[in-house]
């Protein structure tokens, strides 16, 4: 019986994670709108996650994500960022919360209402600000 309970563990913790799908896999839909909002992208890999498709590819050169849902609705698009190109509350924010622990990745999001956000990867943590580097929220990477 105990075995039984990990192995569904195992699973349903499997399952959380975005998983790689081929192209062919993505709804019409999804399709639709990454050609239409993205048509110069270069490399373009597909995952599942939470529901969503994510794209990943390279846009001028530049590595972005996009999250599209099922019914072809782009609600965030994710672009690499030099650390540096972070908000300066980002850096302050970081150092007084996550002493001695540096920012490894950043990115700037467009949401779908329109926002521009900017992230901070510290520690397997997503750190999630606004523009002016006004801390929202973590989540966990």
């Amino acid at each position: 019986m105990k075995r039984i309970i990990v192995v569904g563990l195992m699973m349903a913790s499997i399952s959380a994670f975005a998983q790689k799908i081929d192209a062919s896999k993505v709804p019409a839909s999804a399709l639709a709108t990454f050609n239409k909002n993205f048509p110069n992208s270069k490399d373009v890999k597909w995952e599942i996650e939470h529901g969503n498709y994510e794209a990943n590819f390279k846009q001028n050169g530049q590595k972005t994500s996009a999250l599209i849902d099922d019914k072809g609705g782009l609600l965030e698009t994710e672009t690499d960022i030099a650390v540096t190109s972070l908000p300066s509350g980002v850096a302050e924010y970081v150092a007084k919360n996550y002493k001695g622990e540096k920012i490894k990745e950043a990115a700037k999001l467009k949401m779908a209402n329109g926002d521009t956000n900017f992230e901070a990867e510290v520690k397997s943590m997503d750190l999630i600000f606004d523009v002016n580097g006004k801390f929202i929220k973590s989540v966990k990477d």
